[in-house]
């Protein structure tokens, strides 16, 4: 039986793990041994991450509005209860977006809210 050399698919595969390391640090994207090491730790976080980032978005939402509603004289919970009592459905993204830039069409949501509840 003859004795096969895998020079071409080991090249092709390092050559593909190595184009993947690109602007890693040191020899962490010029030793394949490294690179592939990074390589798996890099897409884990890039997996995990994807997961987290809209989460972070979410908080960063959530904070703007409770700052807002603040300047208005209520937390944010009192004003989200309010916001479904008086039937409003606006996301938190909406919410965030109209606290930032128009702050008189949002205090007429917090209007809204405090009527619903009293």
């Amino acid at each position: 039986m003859p004795r096969v050399k895998t020079g071409v698919v080991r090249r092709r595969r390092h050559k593909k793990v190595l184009k993947q390391a690109r602007g890693f640090f040191s020899g962490r994207r010029k030793h394949f041994r490294k690179a592939k090491e990074q390589l798996e730790h890099s897409l884990v976080y890039a997996y995990r991450d994807r997961k987290q980032k809209k989460r972070d978005i979410k908080r960063l939402w959530i904070i703007r509005i409770n700052a807002a509603c603040r300047l208005n004289d209520i937390n944010y919970s009192r004003f989200m209860n309010g916001m479904k009592l008086a039937g409003i459905e606006l996301d938190r993204k909406i919410l965030a977006d109209m606290a930032m830039n128009d702050s008189a069409a949002f205090a007429s949501l917090v209007v809204k809210a405090k009527e619903a509840l009293n």
